[in-house]
């Protein structure tokens, strides 16, 4: 039976439009890393090159070449942590630039994923790629730990309202936003979906 995320993990991908606290395990990417404004045509790429790894692990039982304890599933969605250069950080006063976006994109794998095999299929995608950014991709086990999260209906201009209510959720359980880095997880297209009708996990780590 395929592994369906949006069936077997509702408690990673699927929460509720208020905050809650949940505690993430290490789990496998693809990741790359980049900087810069996500509505300039560029950004499109670095989505591309991580579907092209992930959807070349996914197929690899079809070519015959699929890792030990291989099984079908769902390719995971796109997910990203986001920050602001340095010079954004010591400015005073700062009000957000896009352009100042520093950002971290990712595609769990399977666990039956390993770093050997990652990075043979890699190899592969790079062989057949003339996407310059397969170099930046790379393999990588992320521990996000404890954390607040919940699913944010709207454009992503209006985040900072799901932040702020986040954010006081985090204050009335006696916890505190670790940094300005978050993690967004895209379950719409927005270049299929209304920017009102638009589905983002939001999510911060936490202590305390």
């Amino acid at each position: 039976m395929k592994h369906e995320w949006r069936k077997k993990e509702k408690s990673l991908y699927l929460p509720k439009s208020k905050p809650e606290i949940i505690e993430i395990p290490d789990m496998k990417y693809f990741t790359i890393r980049g900087e810069g404004n996500p509505n300039s045509e560029y950004f499109a790429a670095y989505i591309e090159i991580l579907y092209s790894a992930s959807y070349a692990i996914r197929m690899s039982h079809k070519k015959n070449i699929q890792p030990e304890g291989f099984y079908e599933y769902t390719v995971y969605p796109l997910e990203g942590f986001w920050d602001v250069n340095e010079k954004a950080k010591q400015t005073k006063d700062y009000q957000l630039d896009k352009n100042d976006l520093v950002f971290h994109l990712m595609i769990r794998q399977p666990d039956f994923v390993n770093s050997d095999y990652a990075e043979k299929m890699l190899t592969m995608v790079k062989s057949k790629s003339v996407n310059p950014l397969i170099d930046k991709v790379r393999f990588e086990s992320i521990s996000e730990g404890k954390c607040i999260q919940m699913l944010h209906i709207g454009s992503y201009d209006n985040e900072p309202e799901s932040f702020l209510m986040m954010e006081n959720f985090a204050e009335e359980n006696g916890l505190k936003r670790i940094s300005k880095v978050h993690k967004e997880i895209y379950l719409t297209d927005a270049r299929k979906v209304e920017p009102e009708n638009l589905k983002t996990v939001l999510r911060f780590q936490v202590e305390g």
